[in-house]
């Protein structure tokens, strides 16, 4: 059979891959491994599993509400890993349904199997019943990532587990280790202990999160800290043994000893390109499996594209969709508009969120800008909801007020970030949220707060402010005079 596109992997990046080129009329395979496998990892052990168990966590124990309801809703009932399973299984059940059915309006041929290259331009599928041969004028290599599982680490599924077998096992253990504080493992550690399981966190690096504004990261391990979670940082782990009545320990470089009843390891991920024999195409991956392509998603190989997480940074589904659909429009000789500002969201306890650049970056860069901050504590909706602790940071340019990045954590973060996004997009300043009206109560409304607090800091600091001399007449907290409008005009 022969087809115009091949794509290897049905997660987001290879089915908005295929789609994108089915509309524009191209004759289109995807290859998937297993029959029940359509959607990829982010769909069957990834994103969409591990948000669903989230969302079960914080409903079913009555979490998300505390604050606002007193502690008799801390436990509404008591539920097991069988209920998140039970939970977990409907959502994905509900998304294969939807994506096979737009593979299907949109024409795409699915062939279940594994897939290996057999020349630059040829793919064979292994199938129980024979193998199919595959031709293709342009490839697309979606094929994702797996759990790194170095060999001195004795997984066995049940007491030590990676990323993936977590949602499998039988029951909500008592204590946990997670190896590893990135992402993935962090999200997973405050879901347990959020369920009140005893969580340390080991990790190498001395600071989690590098990538996230230090101000934001410090709330949420600030977050982590009152529910009980333990951080080793600075500290490798160098084996792990099994002991008797079900627990294990955990041997750490450093010569500290760790008992416990599970262990998550959540070291990195390698690109899931073992099987594919890539150097029959012309290709070769890194030492973690990953591949080298250009900002149109190119290979080395002119007519082979890589997209989603087997390329690497920054590894996210929303981000996988649009690399998806670039390097079809690429492929095909279509235009394609390069969006600057991505968002990125972690799905930690309280949400994580953030688009544009940091305070150490900007620094970093000697840009001079200011800050506006508005906590959730302030805002009526954060009060409705229950948010003590969320916030969000506006950083702008202090002398064209250009909005340069967008921080938020709580309650929501992941949605009310797309609207500094918007405004990024189109090179608005911090003034689009001191004009703009918002719905009451909303989350949306921190925007105006925060922009009133970015300009009051700006008035406090204009040139052509006049000094004041205290004496005993002198109020010295009395405010001084300003130049132009009132700073009181600007207080919320």
């Amino acid at each position: 059979m022969r087809y115009d596109l091949v794509v290897i992997g049905s997660g987001p990046a290879g089915q908005k891959g295929a789609i994108s080129a089915a509309k524009l009329k191209k004759r289109v395979a995807i290859v998937e491994r297993r029959p029940r496998s359509v959607g990829g990892v982010c769909l069957h052990t990834g994103t969409i599993p591990s948000k669903t168990m989230r969302e079960a966590i914080l409903h079913l124990s009555g979490f998300r509400h505390r604050d606002v309801y007193g502690e008799r809703y801390r436990d509404k009932r008591r539920f097991t890993m069988q209920d998140l399973k039970r939970q977990i299984a409907q959502v994905v059940e509900n998304e294969m349904d939807v994506i096979g059915d737009q593979l299907d309006r949109n024409g795409i041929d699915l062939y279940c199997g594994d897939a290996r290259f057999a020349g630059p331009h040829e793919v064979v599928v292994e199938q129980p019943d024979g193998n199919v041969h595959l031709a293709g004028d342009k490839f697309l290599i979606a094929c994702g990532t797996r759990p790194a599982r170095p060999a001195n680490i004795p997984f066995d599924g049940r007491r030590v587990f990676d990323s993936d077998e977590i949602l499998e096992i039988e029951s909500i253990p008592r204590s946990m280790v997670v190896v590893g504080g990135g992402v993935i493992g962090i999200e997973y550690a405050i879901m347990f202990a959020a369920l009140g399981v005893r969580v340390t966190i080991v990790d190498g690096r001395d600071r989690l999160l590098e990538f996230c504004d230090r101000e934001i990261v410090d709330a949420l391990l600030y977050h982590c800290r009152s529910l009980g979670m333990m951080f080793r940082l600075g500290e490798d782990v160098i084996g792990i043994d099994a002991l008797r009545e079900g627990r294990v320990a955990i041997q750490l470089e450093s010569g500290k000893r760790l008992i416990s009843e599970s262990v998550l390891f959540a070291v990195g991920r390698t690109g899931d390109t073992e099987g594919l024999n890539l150097p029959a195409a012309g290709l070769q991956p890194d030492e973690r499996g990953r591949l080298w392509c250009d900002e149109n998603q190119r290979t080395w190989a002119p007519h082979i594209y890589g997209v989603g997480d087997v390329v690497g940074f920054p590894a996210l589904a929303s981000v996988s969709m649009e690399q998806g659909r670039r390097a079809v429009c690429h492929a095909f000789d279509q235009p394609f508009h390069k969006f600057q500002h991505l968002p990125y969201g972690l799905y930690t306890i309280p949400e994580i969120s953030m688009v544009g650049q940091s305070e150490e970056q900007l620094t970093k860069s000697r840009v001079p800008y200011e800050v506006g901050v508005a906590r959730f504590r302030e805002i009526a909706r954060g009060q409705i909801l229950g948010d003590q602790q969320g916030l969000l940071k506006l950083l702008f340019h202090r002398t064209t007020r250009k909005l340069l990045g967008v921080h938020c954590i709580g309650e929501t973060a992941t949605e009310i970030i797309q609207i500094g996004q918007s405004v990024m997009a189109f090179d608005g300043t911090i003034d689009y949220f001191r004009d703009t009206v918002f719905n009451y109560p909303t989350m949306a409304e921190c925007y105006k707060v925060a922009a009133f607090d970015g300009l009051n800091r700006l008035l406090l600091d204009q040139p052509g402010d006049a000094p004041v001399e205290f004496s005993e007449r002198h109020d010295a907290a009395a405010p001084r005079t300003v130049d132009g409008p009132m700073l009181e005009s600007l207080i919320v």
